[in-house]
Parts: structure tokens; sequence; C-alpha cells
């Protein structure tokens, strides 16, 4: 806990999936709140050592990976967080061991939270059918073409999807995940 956060999430683990080209704001500022709140963190990535971001519009800061995606287990984590970025989504949902852990993520019923370019991951796991949803617009078409409903909200929130547009909704993205993980021991 930091001197501005809780324990409110004390005792959550959170799993963050990314790889190079992840928006830094949408990896770092989640990451930030939920460890503020008490929350423990863990970048998941393709490779081990570190990743770097991109920050609007040119390469940003690296983050170190804590841990390689064939290394984790759902059962492992109470949430699962999806940055954006236009690169990192558009790598993920080309590894099958990204989109199959994300799947089954999704289908445990434990809160999955994507923003900005993040459900392209959860389309490529089939698991928008039927959800409302909002992101980055230019996924409003996929998300549709998949089965889900766009609507352009801050964030959105559907069973246990959380989704949310843009950097600038992050306050509202960060409560609501924390909102559904709050009394969930």
């Amino acid at each position: 806990m930091s001197i501005f956060g809780s324990d409110a999430l004390k005792g959550k683990k959170i799993a963050i999936i990314a790889t190079d080209g992840f928006e830094q704001s949408e990896l770092e500022k989640p990451r930030k709140y939920l460890e503020d709140e008490g929350a423990e963190t863990h970048v998941i990535s393709l490779k081990s050592g570190s990743i770097k971001g991109w920050d609007e519009k040119d390469w940003g800061n690296k983050v170190d990976v804590d841990k390689v995606i064939g290394d984790v287990k759902v059962a492992d984590y109470d949430a699962l967080v999806l940055p954006g970025g236009q690169m990192n989504p558009d790598v993920l949902r080309t590894k099958p061991e990204v989109v199959s852990f994300v799947g089954e993520f999704v289908r445990s019923g434990k809160p999955v939270a994507a923003i900005c370019h993040g459900p392209w991951t959860l389309i490529e796991a089939d698991v928008v059918r039927g959800k409302k949803m909002t992101s980055w617009p230019s996924l409003k078409t996929d998300i549709k073409n998949a089965g889900g409903h766009w609507t352009d909200e801050t964030v959105v929130v559907d069973g246990n999807l959380i989704t949310s547009r843009n950097p600038q909704d992050i306050p509202n993205f960060n409560e609501k995940i924390k909102e559904a993980l709050a009394g969930k021991k």
C-alpha cells in the first residue's frame, strides 16, 4: 500500500498481459493504481527481460517482465488487464498461448479489463459475442463482426468484462476494476 491508496485489494493478484508496443499509460497507470490499492501485479509477456512501451507518438519506457505466458495459470490470478496500443494487442492476438489464456480467463468468470485496442485479443478468443463493450473507435466494426454490441462510453461493464476507450478514461477504468475485485476475497 502507498500513502495514496488503501488495502482494498490486499491479497489480490492481477495479471497484466503485454508485449512491445503497449500504450505506456494504459499499463503503468492501472498497475500503479492497483498496487496502491494493495494488489500484487505481474506483467506477463511472450519473453523474459523487459518490454518497451509506446508513449502516444514515440517509443516509451521499458517495463520489466515478471512472468512468461507459458509459465502462468488462470488459477494464479484474481483479474486480468489487457492494455492497448496498436502494436501490443495486434501481436498478442496472433499468439495461441495468449489467446487461450485470455479465453480461459474470461470463461472463469474472473474480471477481465481491456482498454483501447486491448479488446482485439478478446475478439480473437471469441468471448465478445452478446457482450456490450467499448474500445478505441477503430475496433467498433471488429467488435460488431464478432457479435458484440459496441458503444461509445467511458467504461462499460458487462458481466466480468470491463472495457474502456483510451488513456483519458483510465481513472474510470481503474475504479471499475477495483469495484469488480473489492469484496471478492
